[in-house]
Protein backbone atom coordinates (compact mmCIF):
# COMPACT_ATOMS: atom_id res chain seq x y z
CA UNK A 1 0.00 0.00 0.00
CA UNK A 2 1.19 3.37 -0.70
CA UNK A 3 0.02 6.28 1.23
CA UNK A 4 -0.61 9.28 -1.60
CA UNK A 5 0.01 12.90 -1.59
CA UNK A 6 -2.89 15.55 -1.11
CA UNK A 7 -0.47 17.44 -4.13
CA UNK A 8 2.35 17.43 -6.15
CA UNK A 9 5.78 17.98 -4.95
CA UNK A 10 9.04 19.66 -6.70
CA UNK A 11 11.02 16.48 -5.86
CA UNK A 12 10.72 13.22 -5.12
CA UNK A 13 13.42 10.97 -3.28
CA UNK A 14 13.22 7.69 -3.97
CA UNK A 15 15.45 5.09 -1.78
CA UNK A 16 15.27 1.54 -2.48
CA UNK A 17 16.45 -0.58 0.11
CA UNK A 18 17.59 -4.67 0.57
CA UNK A 19 19.64 -5.73 2.69
CA UNK A 20 21.19 -2.68 4.28
CA UNK A 21 19.22 -2.62 8.04
CA UNK A 22 22.77 -1.02 9.43
CA UNK A 23 21.93 1.95 7.26
CA UNK A 24 18.72 2.09 6.43
CA UNK A 25 18.08 4.75 9.38
CA UNK A 26 21.29 7.08 9.15
CA UNK A 27 19.87 7.66 5.40
CA UNK A 28 16.32 8.16 6.01
CA UNK A 29 16.89 10.41 9.14
CA UNK A 30 19.78 12.20 6.99
CA UNK A 31 17.07 12.85 4.28
CA UNK A 32 14.05 13.47 6.85
CA UNK A 33 16.34 16.18 8.69
CA UNK A 34 17.35 18.02 6.20
CA UNK A 35 14.26 19.09 4.48
CA UNK A 36 13.91 23.21 5.12
CA UNK A 37 11.26 24.39 7.31
CA UNK A 38 8.48 25.48 5.71
CA UNK A 39 9.47 22.89 2.45
CA UNK A 40 7.57 19.49 3.53
CA UNK A 41 4.98 19.95 1.07
CA UNK A 42 8.01 20.57 -1.62
CA UNK A 43 9.71 17.26 -1.09
CA UNK A 44 8.52 13.75 -1.13
CA UNK A 45 10.27 10.84 0.25
CA UNK A 46 9.37 7.18 -1.13
CA UNK A 47 11.30 3.94 0.05
CA UNK A 48 11.01 0.96 -2.26
CA UNK A 49 11.06 -2.56 -0.02
CA UNK A 50 12.80 -4.94 -2.32
CA UNK A 51 12.16 -7.48 -0.65
CA UNK A 52 14.82 -7.26 1.91
CA UNK A 53 15.64 -10.29 4.09
CA UNK A 54 16.93 -8.96 7.05
CA UNK A 55 14.93 -6.09 9.33
CA UNK A 56 14.71 -3.39 6.60
CA UNK A 57 10.52 -4.06 5.88
CA UNK A 58 9.87 -3.11 9.50
CA UNK A 59 11.61 -0.51 9.81
CA UNK A 60 9.85 0.93 6.64
CA UNK A 61 6.06 -0.43 8.14
CA UNK A 62 7.29 1.88 10.85
CA UNK A 63 8.31 4.91 8.82
CA UNK A 64 5.26 4.53 6.76
CA UNK A 65 2.71 7.33 7.16
CA UNK A 66 4.78 10.25 8.58
CA UNK A 67 4.96 13.20 6.81
CA UNK A 68 6.22 13.34 3.56
CA UNK A 69 7.02 9.52 3.64
CA UNK A 70 5.97 6.99 1.20
CA UNK A 71 6.58 2.96 1.00
CA UNK A 72 6.03 0.20 -1.20
CA UNK A 73 6.81 -2.98 -0.38
CA UNK A 74 7.69 -5.68 -2.75
CA UNK A 75 6.32 -9.35 -2.37
CA UNK A 76 10.06 -10.71 -4.48
CA UNK A 77 13.27 -9.36 -4.67
CA UNK A 78 13.67 -7.33 -8.06
CA UNK A 79 17.16 -5.80 -7.64
CA UNK A 80 18.50 -2.14 -7.86
CA UNK A 81 17.06 -1.06 -11.39
CA UNK A 82 13.61 -2.37 -11.27
CA UNK A 83 12.96 -1.14 -7.28
CA UNK A 84 14.12 2.30 -8.67
CA UNK A 85 11.11 1.85 -11.35
CA UNK A 86 9.00 0.97 -8.42
CA UNK A 87 9.59 4.13 -6.85
CA UNK A 88 9.68 6.04 -10.14
CA UNK A 89 6.49 4.71 -10.89
CA UNK A 90 4.44 6.22 -7.94
CA UNK A 91 6.84 9.44 -7.53
CA UNK A 92 4.67 12.50 -8.32
CA UNK A 93 7.08 14.72 -7.87
CA UNK A 94 8.82 17.26 -11.03
CA UNK A 95 12.19 15.65 -10.47
CA UNK A 96 13.16 12.65 -8.92
CA UNK A 97 16.66 12.08 -7.47
CA UNK A 98 17.64 8.20 -6.88
CA UNK A 99 19.66 8.15 -3.21
CA UNK A 100 21.22 4.48 -2.14
CA UNK A 101 20.01 3.03 1.20
CA UNK A 102 23.46 2.96 2.73
CA UNK A 103 24.34 6.38 1.83
CA UNK A 104 23.15 9.52 3.17
CA UNK A 105 22.72 13.37 2.61
CA UNK A 106 25.36 15.94 4.08
CA UNK A 107 22.98 19.08 6.28
CA UNK A 108 22.45 21.57 3.63
CA UNK A 109 22.12 19.20 0.67
CA UNK A 110 18.33 19.53 -0.25
CA UNK A 111 17.81 23.33 0.06
CA UNK A 112 20.48 23.78 -1.92
CA UNK A 113 19.15 21.39 -4.79
CA UNK A 114 15.32 22.90 -4.52
CA UNK A 115 17.13 26.29 -5.30
CA UNK A 116 18.91 25.47 -8.02
CA UNK A 117 15.86 23.72 -9.29
CA UNK A 118 13.81 26.71 -8.98
CA UNK A 119 16.27 28.89 -9.79
CA UNK A 120 17.68 27.10 -13.63
CA UNK A 121 14.43 24.24 -13.89
CA UNK A 122 16.81 21.99 -15.85
CA UNK A 123 16.52 18.34 -17.29
CA UNK A 124 19.43 17.22 -15.14
CA UNK A 125 20.90 18.95 -12.39
CA UNK A 126 24.26 16.91 -11.51
CA UNK A 127 25.41 16.91 -7.63
CA UNK A 128 28.91 16.69 -6.42
CA UNK A 129 29.67 13.67 -3.83
CA UNK A 130 32.17 12.36 -1.26
CA UNK A 131 33.49 8.70 -0.53
CA UNK A 132 33.22 7.70 2.97
CA UNK A 133 35.00 5.28 3.72
CA UNK A 134 34.84 2.42 7.07
CA UNK A 135 37.24 4.66 9.22
CA UNK A 136 35.17 7.98 8.66
CA UNK A 137 38.10 8.71 5.72
CA UNK A 138 36.36 11.17 3.17
CA UNK A 139 37.91 11.08 -0.07
CA UNK A 140 37.04 13.22 -3.21
CA UNK A 141 35.98 11.76 -6.28
CA UNK A 142 38.81 11.20 -9.23
CA UNK A 143 35.66 13.35 -11.68
CA UNK A 144 34.75 15.94 -9.10
CA UNK A 145 37.24 18.68 -10.95
CA UNK A 146 35.18 18.21 -13.74
CA UNK A 147 32.14 19.95 -11.84
CA UNK A 148 34.17 23.12 -11.42
CA UNK A 149 33.52 26.05 -13.35
CA UNK A 150 30.07 24.77 -15.34
CA UNK A 151 28.30 28.57 -15.74
CA UNK A 152 24.57 28.71 -15.92
CA UNK A 153 22.38 25.98 -17.78
CA UNK A 154 24.99 24.01 -20.37
CA UNK A 155 24.05 21.48 -22.96
CA UNK A 156 26.86 18.56 -23.31
CA UNK A 157 28.49 20.13 -26.67
CA UNK A 158 28.77 22.63 -24.27
CA UNK A 159 30.51 21.11 -21.69
CA UNK A 160 31.56 17.21 -23.48
CA UNK A 161 33.60 16.60 -20.11
CA UNK A 162 30.30 16.29 -17.82
CA UNK A 163 30.46 12.68 -19.87
CA UNK A 164 33.25 11.63 -17.49
CA UNK A 165 31.91 12.42 -14.37
CA UNK A 166 30.66 9.52 -12.50
CA UNK A 167 27.94 7.74 -14.38
CA UNK A 168 25.97 7.27 -11.46
CA UNK A 169 22.13 8.02 -10.73
CA UNK A 170 22.25 9.37 -7.43
CA UNK A 171 24.73 12.28 -8.85
CA UNK A 172 22.37 13.61 -10.66
CA UNK A 173 18.72 15.11 -10.41
CA UNK A 174 16.30 14.77 -13.18
CA UNK A 175 13.05 16.23 -14.30
CA UNK A 176 10.33 13.48 -14.50
CA UNK A 177 9.28 14.72 -17.77
CA UNK A 178 12.20 14.89 -19.24
CA UNK A 179 12.79 10.99 -18.18
CA UNK A 180 9.28 10.28 -20.37
CA UNK A 181 10.22 11.84 -22.97
CA UNK A 182 13.74 9.63 -23.30
CA UNK A 183 11.59 6.91 -22.99
CA UNK A 184 14.21 6.04 -20.31
CA UNK A 185 14.14 3.48 -17.61
CA UNK A 186 16.56 1.48 -15.65
CA UNK A 187 17.26 -2.07 -16.70
CA UNK A 188 17.47 -5.62 -14.70
CA UNK A 189 21.34 -6.88 -14.13
CA UNK A 190 24.26 -5.31 -12.69
CA UNK A 191 25.62 -2.20 -13.71
CA UNK A 192 22.51 -0.66 -14.57
CA UNK A 193 22.92 2.87 -14.72
CA UNK A 194 25.17 2.23 -17.94
CA UNK A 195 22.27 3.14 -20.22
CA UNK A 196 20.45 5.45 -18.17
CA UNK A 197 22.64 7.70 -16.74
CA UNK A 198 25.00 8.64 -19.88
CA UNK A 199 21.57 9.00 -21.89
CA UNK A 200 20.13 11.77 -19.91
CA UNK A 201 23.45 14.05 -20.03
CA UNK A 202 23.44 13.27 -24.02
CA UNK A 203 19.42 14.23 -24.42
CA UNK A 204 19.55 17.22 -22.01
CA UNK A 205 18.74 20.56 -23.18
CA UNK A 206 19.76 22.02 -20.08
CA UNK A 207 21.86 20.78 -17.65
CA UNK A 208 23.00 22.70 -14.24
CA UNK A 209 26.05 21.80 -11.90
CA UNK A 210 25.63 22.31 -8.01
CA UNK A 211 29.38 22.25 -7.26
CA UNK A 212 28.67 21.15 -3.83
CA UNK A 213 29.07 17.83 -2.13
CA UNK A 214 25.23 16.81 -1.78
CA UNK A 215 25.64 12.94 -1.76
CA UNK A 216 27.93 10.75 0.54
CA UNK A 217 29.35 7.34 -0.54
CA UNK A 218 29.59 4.61 1.64
CA UNK A 219 32.64 2.57 0.52
CA UNK A 220 33.90 -0.74 1.72
CA UNK A 221 30.68 -2.06 2.83
CA UNK A 222 29.93 -5.89 2.61
CA UNK A 223 28.78 -7.46 -0.89
CA UNK A 224 30.49 -4.64 -3.19
CA UNK A 225 30.91 -5.70 -6.60
CA UNK A 226 34.96 -5.33 -6.24
CA UNK A 227 35.01 -8.29 -3.24
CA UNK A 228 32.31 -10.32 -5.35
CA UNK A 229 33.59 -12.84 -7.57
CA UNK A 230 30.42 -13.69 -10.40
CA UNK A 231 29.55 -14.34 -13.50
CA UNK A 232 27.19 -11.52 -13.80
CA UNK A 233 29.92 -9.38 -14.16
CA UNK A 234 29.02 -10.25 -17.75
CA UNK A 235 25.88 -8.24 -17.45
CA UNK A 236 28.06 -5.13 -18.32
CA UNK A 237 28.16 -5.40 -22.04
CA UNK A 238 24.11 -6.01 -22.21
CA UNK A 239 23.90 -2.43 -20.60
CA UNK A 240 26.33 -1.37 -23.13
CA UNK A 241 24.66 -3.09 -25.48
CA UNK A 242 21.71 -0.90 -24.97
CA UNK A 243 23.58 1.99 -24.61
CA UNK A 244 25.04 2.24 -27.93
CA UNK A 245 21.81 1.14 -29.50
CA UNK A 246 20.28 3.96 -27.82
CA UNK A 247 23.08 6.07 -29.14
CA UNK A 248 22.89 4.81 -32.90
CA UNK A 249 19.05 5.71 -32.70
CA UNK A 250 18.78 8.95 -31.06
CA UNK A 251 22.53 10.89 -31.66
CA UNK A 252 24.21 9.37 -34.51
CA UNK A 253 27.34 11.85 -33.64
CA UNK A 254 30.46 9.98 -34.89
CA UNK A 255 32.06 12.44 -32.15
CA UNK A 256 30.30 11.13 -29.39
CA UNK A 257 30.01 7.48 -30.21
CA UNK A 258 34.18 7.61 -30.06
CA UNK A 259 33.75 9.24 -26.61
CA UNK A 260 31.94 6.30 -25.31
CA UNK A 261 33.83 3.75 -27.06
CA UNK A 262 36.40 4.76 -25.05
CA UNK A 263 35.07 4.85 -22.30
CA UNK A 264 33.08 1.60 -22.72
CA UNK A 265 36.77 0.38 -23.51
CA UNK A 266 38.04 1.46 -19.93
CA UNK A 267 35.22 0.10 -17.96
CA UNK A 268 35.52 -3.28 -19.25
CA UNK A 269 39.77 -3.26 -18.54
CA UNK A 270 38.56 -2.18 -15.10
CA UNK A 271 36.69 -4.98 -14.44
CA UNK A 272 38.63 -7.94 -16.28
CA UNK A 273 41.96 -6.91 -14.83
CA UNK A 274 40.42 -7.05 -11.37
CA UNK A 275 41.25 -9.88 -9.03
CA UNK A 276 38.08 -9.36 -6.92
CA UNK A 277 35.43 -9.36 -9.41
CA UNK A 278 36.46 -12.17 -11.72
CA UNK A 279 37.48 -15.79 -10.71
CA UNK A 280 40.63 -16.46 -13.48
CA UNK A 281 38.61 -19.14 -15.03
CA UNK A 282 36.56 -16.45 -16.37
CA UNK A 283 38.90 -13.62 -17.25
CA UNK A 284 39.96 -14.83 -20.59
CA UNK A 285 36.08 -14.78 -21.96
CA UNK A 286 35.35 -11.87 -20.47
CA UNK A 287 38.40 -10.50 -22.49
CA UNK A 288 37.20 -12.10 -25.65
CA UNK A 289 33.85 -10.37 -24.91
CA UNK A 290 35.47 -7.16 -25.01
CA UNK A 291 37.18 -7.73 -28.10
CA UNK A 292 33.99 -8.57 -29.68
CA UNK A 293 32.73 -5.36 -28.46
CA UNK A 294 36.11 -3.67 -29.51
CA UNK A 295 35.16 -4.90 -33.45
CA UNK A 296 31.57 -4.37 -32.99
CA UNK A 297 31.63 -0.42 -32.12
CA UNK A 298 34.57 0.83 -33.21
CA UNK A 299 34.23 3.99 -34.78
CA UNK A 300 35.00 4.32 -38.54
CA UNK A 301 37.28 7.41 -37.21
CA UNK A 302 39.01 5.99 -34.73
CA UNK A 303 38.55 7.22 -31.44
CA UNK A 304 40.69 8.80 -28.54
CA UNK A 305 43.29 6.53 -26.62
CA UNK A 306 44.41 7.30 -23.24
CA UNK A 307 47.60 7.36 -22.67
CA UNK A 308 49.91 4.99 -20.86
CA UNK A 309 49.47 1.53 -19.76
CA UNK A 310 46.23 1.92 -20.34
CA UNK A 311 46.16 3.11 -24.24
CA UNK A 312 48.91 -0.17 -24.48
CA UNK A 313 45.51 -2.68 -23.05
CA UNK A 314 43.39 -0.68 -25.95
CA UNK A 315 45.55 -1.78 -28.38
CA UNK A 316 46.35 -5.23 -26.98
CA UNK A 317 42.19 -5.74 -26.95
CA UNK A 318 41.93 -4.11 -30.47
CA UNK A 319 44.14 -7.13 -31.52
CA UNK A 320 42.29 -9.61 -29.50
CA UNK A 321 45.85 -10.34 -28.23
CA UNK A 322 44.80 -12.68 -24.54
CA UNK A 323 48.16 -13.47 -24.24
CA UNK A 324 50.49 -10.38 -24.14
CA UNK A 325 47.63 -8.79 -22.29
CA UNK A 326 47.97 -11.24 -19.54
CA UNK A 327 51.85 -10.86 -19.27
CA UNK A 328 51.22 -7.12 -19.57
CA UNK A 329 48.62 -7.18 -16.71
CA UNK A 330 51.03 -9.69 -14.96
CA UNK A 331 53.96 -7.66 -15.09
CA UNK A 332 52.56 -4.52 -14.57
CA UNK A 333 51.54 -5.68 -10.78
CA UNK A 334 54.70 -6.93 -10.05
CA UNK A 335 56.22 -3.57 -10.55
CA UNK A 336 53.06 -2.24 -8.68
CA UNK A 337 54.09 -4.01 -5.43
CA UNK A 338 57.95 -3.64 -5.95
CA UNK A 339 56.94 0.33 -5.99
CA UNK A 340 54.86 0.55 -3.09
CA UNK A 341 55.81 -0.90 0.02
CA UNK A 342 52.34 -1.43 2.05
CA UNK A 343 49.88 -4.31 0.53
CA UNK A 344 48.57 -4.13 -3.04
CA UNK A 345 44.99 -4.07 -2.12
CA UNK A 346 42.74 -0.46 -2.44
CA UNK A 347 40.95 0.11 0.55
CA UNK A 348 37.80 0.14 -1.08
CA UNK A 349 38.85 -3.60 -2.09
CA UNK A 350 40.30 -3.56 -5.42
CA UNK A 351 44.34 -4.30 -6.79
CA UNK A 352 46.65 -1.30 -8.30
CA UNK A 353 45.36 0.79 -10.98
CA UNK A 354 42.34 -1.80 -11.60
CA UNK A 355 40.81 -0.58 -8.70
CA UNK A 356 37.12 1.00 -8.45
CA UNK A 357 34.46 1.60 -6.03
CA UNK A 358 31.84 -0.32 -7.37
CA UNK A 359 29.59 -2.38 -5.08
CA UNK A 360 26.77 -5.07 -4.40
CA UNK A 361 25.13 -7.65 -2.91
CA UNK A 362 23.86 -10.57 -4.92
CA UNK A 363 20.44 -9.28 -6.45
CA UNK A 364 21.14 -6.13 -6.71
CA UNK A 365 24.43 -3.48 -8.03
CA UNK A 366 25.64 -0.32 -6.84
CA UNK A 367 27.54 0.85 -10.19
CA UNK A 368 29.81 3.49 -9.73
CA UNK A 369 32.94 3.39 -12.09
CA UNK A 370 35.84 5.68 -12.46
CA UNK A 371 35.78 7.62 -15.33
CA UNK A 372 38.20 10.21 -14.92
CA UNK A 373 41.58 8.55 -16.15
CA UNK A 374 43.37 6.97 -13.24
CA UNK A 375 46.15 5.30 -14.98
CA UNK A 376 49.18 7.75 -14.02
CA UNK A 377 51.69 5.80 -15.88
CA UNK A 378 53.87 7.68 -18.54
CA UNK A 379 55.16 4.86 -21.09
CA UNK A 380 53.11 6.09 -23.97
CA UNK A 381 51.68 9.03 -25.68
CA UNK A 382 48.03 9.55 -26.79
CA UNK A 383 46.54 9.79 -29.58
CA UNK A 384 43.61 8.55 -32.04
CA UNK A 385 43.25 4.25 -32.42
CA UNK A 386 42.40 3.44 -35.47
Amino acid sequence: MVNEPTHAPLLSIVVPVYGVEAYLYQCLESIRADIPAGESDAVELIAVDDASPDGCGAMLRAYAGRDGVRVVHLSSNVGLGLARNAGLDVATGRYVWFVDSDDWLPPGSIAAVLDRLRQHQPDVLMLDHLRVHEDGRREVDASSHLLRGVPGVVRLADQPHLLRVQHTAWNKVVRRAFLDELELRFFPGWYEDIPFSHPLLIGAEKISVLDRVCYLYRQGRQGAITSTRSGRHFDAFGQYERLMDWVARKHPDERLQAELFELMISHYLVVVGNDDRLHPHLRRAFFHRVAEHYRRYLPAGGYPAPAGVTGLKHRLVGRGDWLAYSALRQAHRVAGRLRRPGPTASPDGGAGTDEDPNRAHPTTTRDAEPTATTDRSDALAGGRLP
